[in-house]
């Protein structure tokens, strides 16, 4: 079931942030007084962050393990299982290269049916690679995208976000993760400028506010392993900002890869089909009813959900919450500014707080979403473009 408030319900929770008047559909302009700035600074992007534009409020749990995804097999009576869960938040982001390490795996047993548990962003992945590989592939799923908690991503390329803890790492994981990730770009570069767009790049802008924030500590430890990656990707450049006039003192201009979730999902699913892979609907309460099912070998991409169905308590949820504002396709960007992450894509206006630390959201199963969280994201959005002189 998709976790998510309507937009009804969530006008209901409190009223939009006052005094603030609707931008004309073709956008703005700059107040006169910042027209002599960097081009990189005018052109930043006008979201409309007004709480009455929240279209809808969903909630996702992130697999996290501290060791890293679980990429191993498991013999199940006489029916071999390739596990290939616990992500964390780099589900999107790795899941060609790992569904290509966990289809190496499942060929070994056979090369001419394989079955895959889970129609996420790593199931449906994983099951074209088998495809490519030359087997007939069966998905078995409780639920299809767009109900299913990837559904739910920010959609940004962050391939090491949430993927294990630092004092787990060893050198091989690295070598496995950076090898997930390059394989994972690389067939992004593939994928661009496909009708709808699933693969896009956009700008991102990380702004430093002038307002003093508590630094944002990491008491988990999470693993940081985008060094290793850098040769592949844009990394941008820092721009101080003199004028006061402007709530930021820096901006960080980069390139971001993003996935239109809503696009992908759907054209990870025809192709899946076209190609005569099969999908089975049903509700998996132990491993042991894969022993009637009629594959061989079976891929585990079940997420979060391998921690009740394979009793995998290293399976950490990570709660994050995102209030999605109304499209804007004139705006389309990546910022972050005071602890909020906002994607704006062509499916959506992705708006996260990311709490006051790291560990925010760390060990919760509430699925349940949060007004007040909600409406702080869009109200720190919103203080932004105010303090630069926009009514939005």
């Amino acid at each position: 079931m998709t976790h998510s408030f309507s937009r009804r319900r969530a006008l209901a929770g409190g009223a939009s942030v006052a005094g603030l008047s609707m931008l004309s559909a073709c956008g703005t302009t700059m107040p006169g007084n910042l027209r002599d700035l960097d081009a990189d600074i005018r052109n930043l992007p006008i979201i409309r962050a007004r709480t009455d534009r929240i279209d809808r409020i969903t909630v996702c749990l992130r697999p996290f393990r501290a060791v890293g995804p679980r990429l191993e097999v498991e013999q199940v009576g006489h029916k071999a299982v390739v596990h290939n869960y616990g992500h964390g938040g780099s589900g999107w982001s790795l899941s060609w290269g790992a569904g290509q390490m966990a289809v190496e795996r499942a060929v070994t047993f056979s090369k001419q049916h394989i079955g895959v548990i889970g129609c996420g962003a790593i199931g449906l992945t994983t099951a074209i690679l088998a495809q490519q590989a030359g087997a007939q592939v069966t998905i078995y799923a409780e639920s299809l995208p767009p109900f299913v908690r990837s559904a739910r991503a920010s959609g940004s390329w962050t391939p090491s976000s949430r993927i294990a803890q630092t004092s787990a790492m060893t050198p091989e994981f690295e070598a496995r993760w950076e090898k997930m990730a390059r394989f994972t770009f690389s067939c992004y570069q593939n994928l661009q400028g496909l009708p709808g767009n699933p693969i896009e790049w956009d700008n991102f802008y990380g702004l430093t506010s002038r307002t003093p924030q508590p630094e944002h500590k990491d008491p988990i430890g999470f693993a940081k392993l985008d060094n290793r990656i850098q040769d592949i990707e844009p990394q941008g450049n820092r721009i101080a900002i003199d004028d006061p006039r402007l709530p930021y003192s820096s901006v960080h201009k980069k390139p971001n890869l993003i996935f239109n979730v809503a696009s992908y999902s759907d054209y990870l699913l025809k192709q899946f089909l076209e190609r005569g892979g099969r999908i089975k609907i049903m509700t998996l309460r132990h491993p042991s009813e894969l022993t009637a099912l009629p594959e061989p070998v079976f891929i585990n991409c079940t997420g979060y959900g391998a921690r009740a169905l394979w009793q995998d308590e290293s399976v950490i949820p990570v709660r994050g919450q995102i209030a999605w504002l109304i499209p804007q396709p004139e705006a389309l960007c990546s910022l972050s500014y005071e602890n909020v992450y906002v994607v704006s894509r062509r499916d959506g206006i992705v708006v996260q707080w990311m709490g006051d630390d790291m560990s925010f959201g760390f060990g919760s199963t509430n699925e349940t979403p949060d007004i007040a969280e909600a409406h702080r994201g869009v109200s720190i959005l919103n203080s932004l473009y105010t303090k630069m002189g926009y009514n939005v």
